[in-house]
């Protein structure tokens, strides 16, 4: 179980937390990246962050 750094909601279901696709650009060998932000459901604060990449 995890807590909101902000407001201290306790995260411990999937929606507890929300997945924002931030931006999609194409780059090196026309390889899709796409940025992804997890916030915290009750207050918007930016949890963590991460780039999946594909082909």
């Amino acid at each position: 179980m995890a807590h909101c750094p902000e407001c201290e909601t306790t995260l411990d279901q999937q929606d507890d937390v929300e997945f924002v696709d931030m931006d999609s650009t194409t780059g090196f060998f026309t390889a899709s990246k796409r940025f992804y932000l997890v916030a915290c459901g009750e207050c918007g604060a930016a949890i963590g962050s991460g780039v999946a990449g594909a082909m």
